[in-house]
């Protein structure tokens, strides 16, 4: 684990309040990406071998969660000083890293419906305060033709209570996101960091290949989410650092189980189209 201080993360924690979204260029070397990305290629293919093991978001889009140990990178993704500063400087010093996997596209992808990932709680859309964090990793050159993230900056203060699960606001309102969107095209070793209650979706995927990304979830030490379960062998567990253990919300056990995955979001397995 590195053992380099802290980081300024001030404009980022603007941006984050002010956007719901930020981001650092460069801040991963394309060597590891590429290790990652044949990882996450790895993963799929096993997932998509079993029942369960990977959730449809769409046609041709997928979500995967992975045990740390199937990511290569998955220690220094968790420790980079960007991604702990970040981190500590919104969620507080007892942060936990609840969840990592990836979302993919494939060519086919069409447009989903704007959605925010979970019901916005109290404490954020009354109070202000995001009580965690979505880091995005993207294994490929993004480009135009590959679907990509797009963003409705400042959405992640909305209430929407009475959007349909408290997620996927009603079409009539699209219009709205669209105009103020971003479209997002980051490049192998770039990370950002969002609030997943900033409305947002992926785009249709005319290209031609996969575009993968690694999600790394984090939360505040007072809001966990029941349907995360990450677990970790008692080998893999005592090789990392104990600072990494202090943030990482993990069980620990004998032998590594096939995941079934949880996190079915059933207003986006038929897209928007």
């Amino acid at each position: 684990m590195s053992t380099t201080s802290l980081l300024d993360v001030s404009d980022d924690v603007t941006a984050l309040t002010h956007d719901g979204i930020t981001a650092r260029r460069a801040a991963f070397p394309v060597p590891w990406v590429d290790r990652m990305h044949a990882d996450v290629m790895a993963a799929f293919e096993e997932a998509r071998s079993r029942d369960g093991g990977a959730i449809g978001r769409g046609p041709e889009r997928w979500y995967v969660e992975l045990h740390p140990e199937q990511l290569s990178g998955f220690v220094e993704l968790a420790t980079h000083p960007w991604v702990r500063s970040v981190c500590e400087a919104v969620l507080g010093e007892g942060y936990q890293i609840v969840e990592v996997g990836f979302d993919v596209p494939f060519p086919g992808a069409v447009d989903q419906p704007w959605h925010r990932d979970f019901r916005s709680p109290a404490v954020t859309h009354r109070d202000r305060r995001l009580t965690s964090l979505a880091f995005n990793v993207t294994t490929v050159d993004t480009t135009p033709d590959m679907g990509p993230f797009q963003i409705a900056p400042g959405t992640q203060w909305e209430a929407g209570q009475d959007w349909d699960h408290g997620m996927f606001p009603p079409r009539s309102e699209w219009s709205r996101f669209e105009e103020r969107s971003q479209l997002r095209m980051p490049q192998r070793g770039d990370i950002s960091s969002r609030s997943a209650l900033t409305v947002h979706r992926g785009t249709a995927h005319v290209g031609t290949s996969a575009r993968p990304v690694v999600i790394l979830g984090v939360d505040g030490d007072e809001d966990h989410d029941e349907r995360h379960d990450m677990t970790v062998t008692r080998a893999f567990w005592e090789g990392l650092d104990p600072e990494l253990r202090r943030h990482l919300g993990a069980r620990v056990v004998d032998e590594l189980q096939p995941l079934v995955q949880r996190h079915t979001i059933e207003g986006l397995v038929m897209g928007a189209s």
